[in-house]
């Protein structure tokens, strides 16, 4: 078993860059990469085969909608599930460290690979990626937890640093990737997006000298600790907090499958029903893709500020009490696209402020929810478990991806109007649920938060 998430070493943790250890940075840009190479994909995929079939660059596979955002839902269901069998190879065989590394192999392989022509190269890059995601994604996240010891108040920062990275690659990903795509070529998109993962491995293997003491093989942890933990069972603490995380995966359900809209259904919508000229300029429907990675990187910093505040002042700030205001804040943001379905609705096409504004309060409530849930659980999680509770983490986040592909292919029946109106009515109810029941939920987590200022609260 790994023993990543206790304290480092001294001497890993006196290497230190602008108050954070410098391996934070090498995770930091890893991911950008990674997200850059995923989101590029991601955010001209479901055009691409929707795109009419043709002699060109331009050429798409000419799937219908239905069959498009039911490729989506599978595909962005099945990146994440695979979370779990790279948690579990992490935790037992690999360690961290080394699983990253293969997933990062592995993505660089199957994006280069989507570059090509034909459906055996395009179904087996899926494949690829699915399984370097599953890899790289849930071991990534833990590693970050692991540099800092227990009790350090910088944690939540550090996820949030990281989670920045991560929305700054999908920021650039949106821009260079979405508009070279559709502009230039689909597969020329897709190939840039695999040289984003390389760039991304070559960064991680160069940082191996800042991560040492973090991820690494579970046999030298568990023999240079002389504990065989995986055999022990778990303390009836242990059990109260792992009954709180699989309640905080529900809540993640929730948010990614109202979220995710934005890949599939929205990003339809914008291709269809939203004005997208700007002066003489009709801009790719992709560009609003990077949208919400703009909004984070320039409100990230606030909102982890906003809620520090509001723990110094000693008002509600716990984990679970974020991710329920930033799941009714993410649904509010599904008002705006009512709105804009009713001017669609009227005139045709809708103002591309209702899609601003919709995307703003997504980001606002993903900035409340989704870095704090990362962190609740490198806090919660038993060490034996630790990748494989961040691997549990992602495949509800798949599971919630997959849910927004079924919502997205129902409003072909139900309409738009209905859709956005019934996410946005269900969210906020469920939120307010969550708010109800926060008292017995936090004792739940026997005080884990509390050796974390910077969550403390409610």
């Amino acid at each position: 078993m790994t023993t990543d998430v206790a304290p480092p070493s001294s001497e890993s943790g006196s290497e230190e860059l602008w108050g954070h250890p410098k391996g934070l940075y090498v995770l930091f840009f890893t991911e950008l990469w990674e997200r850059f190479s995923y989101y590029g994909m991601r955010a001209i995929l479901v055009l691409f085969l929707v795109a009419k079939v043709q002699e060109n660059s331009h050429s798409g596979l000419g799937w219908t909608r239905q069959e498009a955002l039911a490729l989506y839902g599978w595909y962005t269901m099945l990146v994440y599930v695979a979370s779990i069998p790279g948690g579990w190879l992490a935790d037992r065989v690999l360690g961290q460290k080394r699983a990253v590394m293969y997933g990062g192999l592995l993505l660089c392989a199957g994006h280069g690979i989507m570059a090509l022509h034909g459906m055996t190269f395009f179904y087996t890059a899926l494949a690829l990626i699915i399984l370097g995601v599953g890899l790289l994604k849930p071991n990534i996240s833990t590693m970050v937890g692991s540099l800092y010891p227990a009790g350090d108040a910088r944690r939540d920062k550090g996820f949030t640093i990281f989670y920045i990275g991560i929305n700054v690659g999908a920021l650039g990903a949106g821009l260079i990737v979405g508009t070279i795509g559709e502009v230039v070529g689909w597969h020329v998109g897709f190939g840039l997006a695999g040289i984003g993962m390389l760039v991304g491995q070559g960064v991680y293997a160069w940082g191996q000298r800042y991560l040492t003491d973090v991820g690494n093989r579970p046999a030298s942890a568990s023999s240079a600790a002389g504990l065989s933990r995986p055999s022990a069972p778990l303390t009836a603490v242990e059990r109260d907090r792992v009954k709180v995380l699989i309640l905080s995966f529900v809540i993640v359900i929730v948010f990614w499958g109202a979220f995710e809209q934005a890949g599939g259904l929205m990003n339809l919508y914008t291709k269809d029903k939203i004005n997208r000229m700007l002066g003489g300029w009709e801009v790719p429907a992709s560009v609003f893709q990077s949208l919400n990675p703009a909004f984070i990187t320039l409100f990230g910093a606030l909102v982890a500020n906003f809620w520090y505040g509001r723990t110094k002042k000693g008002k509600p700030a716990s984990s679970l009490f974020k991710m329920a205001i930033g799941t009714m804040l993410m649904g509010t943001g599904f008002l705006f696209m009512v709105g804009a379905a009713n001017e669609a609705g009227l005139n045709g096409k809708a103002g591309m402020y209702w899609l601003v504004a919709a995307y703003l309060f997504h980001t606002i409530g993903e900035l409340c929810a989704s870095p704090v849930a990362l962190s609740f659980i490198t806090k919660l999680a038993p060490a034996k478990y630790a990748s494989l509770m961040m691997g549990l983490y992602f495949a509800t986040t798949g599971f919630g991806n997959k849910i927004a592909g079924l919502i997205g292919e129902a409003a072909s029946e139900a309409g738009e109007l209905a859709i956005f109106g019934g996410i946005f009515v269900f969210t906020f109810l469920f939120g307010a649920v969550i708010l109800a029941l926060l008292g017995p939920l936090n004792r739940l987590t026997h005080g884990a938060e509390q050796d974390h200022p910077a969550d403390a609260g409610a």
